[in-house]
């Protein structure tokens, strides 16, 4: 005679190991920099930040009613870094993540520019929830960033800075 399994264990591991089913989709606009500066030997150096799990990135953040997406820009970068004097410039794109937050399905928009930093941009602060902040080469922001589509944003950028001169 064959035994049957119990079904109340299966049916716990069967709810334990599925996530419930997505009931909404919820859209959020952002807006963001690859924000940079020319060290003493002329270098470029990117500017990034660690979050909260640890993956590095740009700083960016939701678009408010009745922003434009550079003014969001603007504001995000000086909130979440502590850089005061920027110059915002070209647009360089727009990238677009999808993520689950308990039973939504979020399609995050974010619309990228380039940002030279102005002033004493040495004085930089992150937020409580960051993990790190900095100042790094190129190379070095190419090698850390977590996003294929940052990181491409990032040579954008660059090529740009290059023709600029």
């Amino acid at each position: 005679m064959m035994k049957r399994p119990k079904p109340i264990s299966g049916l716990r591991k069967f709810v334990q190991t599925h996530r419930p089913a997505i009931k909404e989709v919820v859209r959020e606009p952002t807006a963001g920099g690859i924000v940079y500066r020319k060290n003493r030997a002329g270098g470029v150096e990117i500017l990034l930040i660690q979050d909260s799990k640890g993956r590095w990135t740009i700083p960016k953040g939701h678009i408010e009613d009745g922003e434009a997406a550079r003014t969001t820009a603007e504001r995000e970068i000086r909130e979440e870094t502590g850089l005061q004097k920027m110059k915002v410039g070209d647009w360089l794109g727009k990238i677009n993540f999808r993520y689950r937050r308990a039973d939504s399905l979020v399609l995050m928009t974010t619309e990228i520019f380039l940002v030279e930093a102005l002033g004493d941009s040495g004085k930089i602060k992150a937020e409580e929830w960051m993990k790190s902040i900095g100042w790094l080469s190129a190379n070095e922001a190419l090698d850390k960033i977590e996003y294929e589509d940052i990181g491409k944003l990032i040579l954008l950028g660059l090529k740009k800075i290059r023709n600029s001169k």
